[in-house]
């Protein structure tokens, strides 16, 4: 790789904690008329991007993630839909990496696309870059994730992913998804929890999987600078413990994305108050749904 501009560092200062100062879409009383943009996008930093999808394209309005590095770029997660006319994410993806490029000139810059986990709402939008050039899409499977980053072998590991002096730290949480990943940024502080921990109701398909990730990122965040916890959807109202039903598509009381470590620790106390029982049990910051009772 070349780089024409200077080699930015992402390493030398803590980050620090500072609001995600975003107003995010979030849908409107008539998808028919609504105006929000396919794909809302907030600049965290000029090196850090989230992105929302339109509600009216689909009401499970996942959270994407676009991080910059000096060799690479990584896209985490794909959204809802898979067309291009309707979700245009590779064109919005390559105005980013354009405009960023032209402030960093780099040769040979790639992107790699990852998710937080495999369901359908977080990978649709894959093929839109099976043809991109230097672009890696890995899947979103079990035996891929396993592979890629070295779970067969260690399950328990914290794998080191180099962008090009920003290394993200990636761990298997299992629970949700069997397959599911969060990733940490030590630039950002940012702790991608993808659908295992986000303010809405958290699915649960392996109980005791689910708290043994509940654990270990409660461990993991007690030992480095967590500045937000940032899953991939909003599902609560800003009243504590109401959400929106499901399929809602216009959601003008949301809370905040942004969690916090403090919300790991409500989720641990809310697993062992469930105890044995499945179904659905609401908490104010989020709703715990086990499936698998």
């Amino acid at each position: 790789m070349g780089v024409h501009g200077k080699w930015i560092d992402f390493v030398s200062e803590a980050p620090g904690h500072r609001a995600l100062d975003a107003g995010w879409i979030h849908g409107s009383p008539s998808a028919k008329h609504n105006t929000d943009p396919d794909i809302q996008v907030h600049a965290y930093d000029e090196h850090t991007f989230i992105l929302r999808q339109n509600k009216a394209i689909d009401y499970e309005a996942p959270f994407l993630f676009l991080i910059f590095g000096n060799a690479r770029a990584v896209l985490i997660d794909t959204g809802a839909t898979e067309s291009a006319e309707f979700f245009p994410l590779r064109r919005v993806v390559d105005e980013l990496v354009g405009r960023w490029l032209a402030e960093h000139p780099r040769d040979d810059h790639e992107l790699l696309v990852l998710h937080t986990h495999a369901h359908r709402d977080h990978i649709a939008g894959d093929a839109q870059f099976g043809d991109r050039p230097g672009t890696t899409v890995v899947g979103a499977d079990l035996d891929s994730v396993r592979s890629y980053f070295g779970f067969d072998e260690e399950p328990d590991r914290v794998a080191r992913l180099d962008l090009g002096g920003r290394v993200l730290e990636c761990l298997a949480t299992p629970g949700h998804h069997e397959a599911a990943v969060t990733y940490y940024d030590p630039h950002t502080g940012f702790l991608l929890t993808g659908d295992t921990v986000y303010p809405g109701r958290l699915y649960v398909e392996d109980w005791a999987a689910f708290g043994r990730t509940i654990d270990r990122l409660i461990a993991f965040a007690g030992t480095r600078p967590v500045t937000h916890v940032l899953g991939c959807h909003i599902e609560m109202t800003d009243q504590a413990g109401v959400d929106y039903p499901i399929r809602t598509t216009y959601q003008p009381d949301e809370p905040p994305l942004e969690m916090t470590v403090g919300d790991l620790h409500d989720i641990r106390a809310a697993i062992d108050e469930i105890g044995t029982r499945p179904g659905r049990h609401p908490f104010p910051r989020f709703i715990i749904c086990r499936e698998d009772g």
